[in-house]
């Protein structure tokens, strides 16, 4: 039979306000591990939908299981409560440095360990979920214990301090925590508040309740909690240091973390340089000009005096345009100002670039590419769409039919569309999904693809940060709303018929990918 009071160092009154209180911290804290969670699996493995449906459902049904063995914990309700909240900021607290470790040190060692992150990524759902899910029931035991009310009253209290708890804490984690300490100091910092809160409210409120053992117990568990978040703080800079080594290599230059992304340059030299966004390759100074000149060159047979680039803000497809006679201005709509800021400055990147920022015909635009179409009232004659690859789920929306219609709007008559299309060989299904939607956005379309050299890496998104190889081409469409004429450029292997004919089981009767229903998935 449990207890019916308690003995308090306050009134009841402020004993219950306490009480909601700590559920609203510690509500707050519980969002916040669910929210970096999310967001550190959608950076280290990819296509953010699937990784916030894994962790929310996992995290909602462990939360059904901790309130099921609450049950057994009501006779100690306050010792348990302090020890949950104990482990819940340990576990919580660390989730981001074991994640971020996982993928780093064990990403690349071979099919054992090639889904680790993913295994690791659960096992934390599970173990947050239950911890928070016992938490209710603990505390609907404490305030009852402080002052007798009916159970939908007592209800309605804990829900009420625990939905604000977590609209703050779910409004702290983007605005606050990420822009000031980053994920794995914000989820370290996290962990701290979430140990004080538990401990406070237990050994303040409720520690003549508490046997001496219990309260040393508690006293003991919340030091070492606090004392392995804070050495973990200290070490922070040295492990996200000897990570990304194990991440990059060893010749990182560059590692900024700009209001869009992570970017990372590796290498000193043209032929070295790596230039790695949100853990994606992204450009290969080993290969690139294959990339470039086969995204670029094919559309630049025609009219070109004014050319879009969305994207590319790298600079490297800018570069190729300015080579072709003819040319009177560049515009770049590039999001992340961060990129365009190493473009210009960084003397790798620059040099490698063609220090194409310099030129007077180029101008750059910083906004989405799809919002900035959709108030655009030039004309273009060359568009070149140099975006993330479509299997990322971010960017999906910017292969689909509506963006394409926004492109189509910007094309002076006889106009050209080059868009990048993603890894043929790997991913033909992708590939032929934005030839499908680009015809459906009333295009002619001829698809074709470029080899990258076999000695290297290709450019483009296809390579993840550990090291895998990429698919050796690159495949590439160019639309128009006359039938375009491709005539093959340097390095590059024209695919029609003869690439559908291969995947006929895989290619036939593809849908177009549309906003309300993406067809791109990793």
């Amino acid at each position: 039979m449990l207890e019916s009071s308690v003995r308090l160092p306050v009134s009841p009154r402020a004993g219950r306000f306490l009480v909601l209180a700590g559920v609203f911290v510690c509500a707050a804290c519980g969002l916040v591990y669910e929210l970096e969670l999310v967001a550190l699996a959608a950076y280290l493995i990819g296509d953010s939908v699937t990784q916030a449906s894994v962790v929310l459902s996992v995290m909602v049904f462990a939360m059904g299981i901790g309130s099921l063995l609450a049950k057994r914990l009501r006779r100690r309700a306050a010792l348990w409560f302090g020890v949950v909240e104990a482990a819940l900021a340990l576990v919580g607290g660390c989730s981001a440095m074991a994640l971020y470790a996982a993928f780093a040190w064990t990403g690349d060692q071979g099919e054992v360990w090639a889904g680790g992150s993913r295994y690791l990524l659960v096992a934390f759902s599970l173990a947050i979920g239950v911890l928070i899910g016992a938490e209710v029931p603990l505390l609907m035991v404490l305030i009852q214990r402080i002052r007798r009310q009916d159970a939908g009253g007592a209800v309605a209290d804990l829900f009420a301090a625990d939905y604000v708890g977590a609209l703050v804490g779910g409004l702290a984690f983007p605005f606050l925590l990420l822009p000031m300490f980053g994920q794995l100091t914000g989820a370290l910092f996290t962990g701290a508040v979430n140990a004080l809160a538990g401990g406070a409210l237990v050994l303040g409120l409720f520690g003549r309740d508490l046997s001496a053992r219990g309260r040393w117990v508690l006293v003991g568990a919340n030091i070492t909690v606090l004392a392995v978040l804070a050495s973990a703080a200290v070490l922070v800079d040295d492990f996200e240091r000897a990570a990304r080594r194990a991440v990059y290599g060893a010749d990182v230059r560059v590692a900024v973390q700009t209001d869009v992304q992570e970017v990372v340059l590796t290498g000193g030299r043209r032929r070295s340089l790596d230039l790695f966004l949100d853990g994606r390759l992204r450009i290969s100074g080993r290969d690139e000009d294959r990339y470039h000149r086969g995204l670029v060159r094919p559309a630049m047979r025609g009219p070109h005096a004014r050319v879009l680039v969305l994207g590319g803000g790298d600079g490297l497809a800018a570069r190729e345009v300015l080579r072709h006679p003819g040319v009177r201005r560049v515009d770049v709509v590039e999001l992340d100002a961060g990129v365009v800021g190493l473009a210009r400055h960084d003397p790798a990147l620059s040099e490698l670039n063609g220090h194409a920022y310099r030129d007077r015909r180029v101008r750059v635009v910083h906004a989405e590419a799809f919002h900035w179409l959709r108030s655009a009232r030039e004309r273009y004659d060359v568009v070149i769409s140099d975006l993330p690859d479509p299997g990322i789920t971010a960017s999906a929306k910017l292969y689909s039919q509506e963006f394409y219609g926004l492109a189509t709007r910007v094309l002076a008559p006889g106009g050209r569309l080059a868009v990048h299309a993603g890894p043929v060989s790997v991913r033909p299904r992708a590939f032929w999904t934005v030839e499908v939607t680009l015809r459906a956005a009333g295009l002619k379309t001829v698809p074709y693809r470029v080899g990258g050299r076999r000695s290297g890496f290709a450019a483009g998104p296809d390579r993840t940060s550990q090291g895998a190889r990429a698919p050796r081409d690159w495949g590439f469409v160019l639309a128009s709303r006359t039938r375009p004429v491709l005539l093959r450029a340097a390095g590059s292997e024209v695919v029609r018929a003869g690439m559908r004919s291969a995947e006929p089981t895989r290619v036939a009767g593809l849908p177009a990918s549309t906003l309300v229903h993406p067809r791109y998935a990793n």
